[in-house]
């Protein structure tokens, strides 16, 4: 154990050093109360205590600032240097304690206790004065900071205690690592501890070894990727190929940088940009990769357009370009509303069902202009590879992206009105059912994830407003319908038809022909002869084709020099289209017997059907021609046998069906028909022909009947009743179920039409049969 002894003497302290005993140490003492203690140490025997401050910025310490094991040090020599400071050479004598602090105005003394090593060594002592020799031996072969000489300086110690200070002298510690080797006065614990840093130094050295060897590496191979870039880049230049691969990558990096894509897809394109940067050009995959990485910046990721939710001025774009229509209207300025109330709602999915003409397609372009939009439109028609929405994976020789991904391509932004046009016409083969693909693709619920098989990352589809067109709901798959809002466009009265051509097709089609309002005008009365007689549909195609014949005749007649000015009215229509290609109005001329006038509706929109039943002597044969289909012919036997049960009541012979065969006929036999809505005309065609008892021109029916003589509610009375109206009926017949669909109906046909409401066949004959009451 160390010896103790008591002294006291002048106190300096010390900032970021630390003195161990046997240590001799130059110092620069600037500090007032240092110079004074200085001075006094030399005065009396030249022993000065040393210890080091706490922290280093205070300039003037007091007790607690200090550590209170220093070193008695013996000044060795003083020297004044010219900016007032004391350079001094001490040399450490031994540990020492504060036991008293002492403040004497000009300088601080302390009373301190020293502490001296022991000089004997016993087994242990040897053992550990080996071990921390090997390991400091070890550490100056890691470290190459220590010289060999210190070493041998080092070995030549023979106490423990002082071999423990110089070693720790040696070592890259800290402060509070030095000072606490300092306050360890057992001199077994003290080397134990420097074993133990030194042995944490060896492991030290070790990983920073290991470290360098590995940045080493990677700058050698960082070196030669640079030198062979260049040589290529200098093999590229005598080739004529400028940048090559290289400057390539570098553009394409850029890109991917700015495209504003997710973090995922970032990911992917940058991998895919290191691929083909170590792929050859002349490969195949080179091509394959570029291609697949120019679709991933084509797409937009995060560009949109900002809405303009300007409600009025949206109502004011549509009226201009659409006349009518206004349930479709109505929705658009609903979904804008609403869209300014929450500033969040998901892109909704419209479907507009109507015939062909209707101006389904125009009103999809019309939404994306009043919304600020861009517009895009993919053709689904004839489509029925489930790839063509998908895409191709690619593995495949020349796969690209689906339609879907395609159409955002065009579009340019993450917001377009996309029109899916046709809906309807899809179909599906051995390669799969494109409808099925399209189920993600207007599920609001799942096409902020729609997956492609070319782009393989996930595509958010749902700031995107759909519209898909359709002239057919039936042939929609179920579940893909259920996804859509359908807002029916039945079709354009006469009316209508004629504020169309005067607002928007002869303007359109007067300037595709070169034409001035000054050289070609259109009275009224012939734009309604050119609907009457010119067109029979529910749209107002054909109305352009015929208003663009008139133009291009008007066109032929200036540029000869026959005329300047042109005006076609009801008197010289003919002159331009040549004779009538329809008779306004399908109805009979005069009453018929055997002949009814039933509605239908088809694709195109509403339709007239007649009906005509003749009777011939037979065995009670039931002949139906005309290309019906099964629900049409059951119609027609159920017609059969409730007229058979009601025979007598109907004053028809009861044994009729066996002296006679009956023919059914529904003329233009070439066309299908099918449906259960002619029952009651079938019915009533039936009744006339054996009673003899004709049916009213004027009447047209629609309606299903049951074995009972129930009639059963119809669909697309709408169309239909438009159709009656173009035909020129004036009475129609229908279920009185269908009441509700009275209102859809536009006014001007109402005010037309007269509708009677039945709910059995004995009301249908009632009204239908001359002879019958007349309401």
């Amino acid at each position: 154990m160390a010896k103790k002894t008591e002294i006291i003497v002048p106190l300096l302290p010390l900032r970021g050093l630390l003195v161990y005993p046997t240590m001799v140490l130059h110092l620069d003492v600037g500090r007032e109360k240092s110079v004074q203690a200085l001075e006094k140490a030399m005065v009396d025997d030249s022993l000065i205590f040393l210890t080091t401050q706490k922290e280093v910025s205070i300039d003037e310490p007091l007790e607690d600032d200090l550590y209170k094991m220093g070193t008695l040090t013996k000044v060795k020599q003083m020297l004044k240097l010219p900016n007032g400071t004391i350079r001094v050479l001490v040399e450490g004598l031994k540990r020492a304690e504060i036991v008293s602090f002492f403040d004497e105005d000009d300088h601080y003394s302390v009373e301190i206790k020293t502490y001296e090593d022991p000089v004997e060594k016993d087994a242990e002592s040897q053992a550990l004065m080996r071990t921390m020799l090997d390991y400091f031996e070890q550490y100056i072969k890691m470290s190459k900071k220590i010289s060999a000489e210190t070493f041998s300086t080092v070995t030549d110690i023979e106490e423990p205690g002082r071999m423990a200070d110089i070693i720790s002298s040696h070592l890259p510690l800290k402060l509070k690592e030095k000072q606490e080797i300092l306050e360890t006065i057992d001199v077994k614990e003290r080397i134990q501890k420097i074993v133990d840093i030194i042995h944490n130094e060896k492991e030290v050295l070790n990983l920073e070894k290991k470290i360098g060897q590995r940045v080493k590496k990677s700058m050698e191979r960082t070196q030669k990727e640079y030198y062979l870039r260049e040589q290529m880049k200098a093999i590229q230049k005598e080739l004529g190929d400028k940048e090559g691969k290289t400057g390539e990558v570098s553009d394409l990096t850029e890109k991917i940088e700015q495209a504003g894509m997710p973090e995922h897809v970032k990911n992917t394109a940058m991998k895919e940009l290191e691929r083909y940067e170590k792929v050859p050009s002349s490969s195949a995959e080179s091509a394959v990769i570029r291609n697949y990485i120019e679709w991933l910046l084509a797409i937009p990721w995060s560009k949109a357009t900002e809405d303009d939710l300007d409600i009025h001025k949206a109502e004011k774009i549509l009226n201009n370009d659409h006349y009518g229509l206004e349930k479709v209207k109505e929705r658009v300025l609903e979904y804008l509303a609403v869209q300014q109330m929450t500033n969040s709602l998901k892109g909704p999915i419209l479907c507009l069902a109507g015939p062909p003409g209707v101006g389904k397609t125009s009103l999809a372009r019309s939404i994306a202009t009043s919304l600020n939009r861009n517009f895009v439109r993919i053709s689904l028609g004839g489509v029925r590879d489930e790839s063509e929405i998908r895409g191709h994976r690619r593995t495949y020789v020349g796969a690209m992206p689906g339609r879907i991904i395609q159409g955002m391509k065009k579009a340019g932004t993450i917001n377009p009105v996309f029109l899916l046009d046709e809906i309807d016409k899809m179909s599906s083969d051995f390669r799969g059912d494109p409808s099925a693909a399209m189920l993600e693709v207007l599920d609001p619920e799942q096409n902020h994830n729609f997956s492609d098989h070319y782009i393989e990352e996930t595509y958010d589809l749902s700031k995107v407003m759909f519209i898909a067109t359709a002239n057919n709901l039936a042939t929609i798959p179920g579940p893909l319908r259920d996804r859509m809002e359908i807002i029916t466009i039945a079709g354009y009265t006469e009316l209508e038809k004629i504020h169309i051509a005067k607002d928007h097709l002869l303007p359109k089609q007067t300037k595709e022909h070169g034409l001035t309002k000054a050289q070609l005008q259109i009275r009224e009365d012939g734009i309604q002869k050119v609907v009457r007689y010119y067109t029979r549909e529910a749209g107002v195609r054909s109305l352009e084709r015929q208003l663009a014949t008139i133009c291009r005749k008007t066109a032929k007649i200036i540029v000869s020099g026959e005329k300047k000015k042109v005006i076609v009215s009801e008197k010289n229509v003919d002159e331009f289209l040549g004779k009538p290609t329809f008779r306004y109005g399908q109805a009979e001329l005069e009453d018929q017997v055997g002949v009814a006038t039933g509605l239908a509706y088809t694709t195109v929109g509403g339709d007239t059907l007649q009906i005509e039943v003749s009777l011939s002597p037979g065995k009670g044969k039931l002949i139906l021609t005309g290309k019906l289909g099964d629900v049409m012919k059951e119609s027609a036997q159920a017609a059969f046998s409730y007229i058979r049960s009601k025979a007598n009541e109907l004053g028809i012979d009861p044994d009729f069906h066996e002296k006679n065969d009956i023919h059914i006929h529904v003329p233009e036999g070439a066309v299908p028909k099918d449906g259960p809505s002619a029952g009651i005309t079938m019915a009533t065609a039936l009744v006339s022909a054996l009673t003899g008892r004709a049916i009213r021109k004027e009447v047209g029916m629609t309606g299903e009947i049951t074995l009972r003589g129930r009639v059963l509610p119809i669909g697309g009375l709408k169309e239909k009743s438009l159709s009656a109206h173009r035909a020129g009926l004036t009475k129609i017949i229908c279920p009185k179920d269908n009441e509700r669909d009275i209102d859809d109906i536009p006014e001007s046909v109402r005010e037309d039409l007269q509708f009677v409401l039945v709910s059995h066949l004995d009301q249908v004959l009632e009204h239908a049969l001359t002879g019958g009451a007349n309401r």
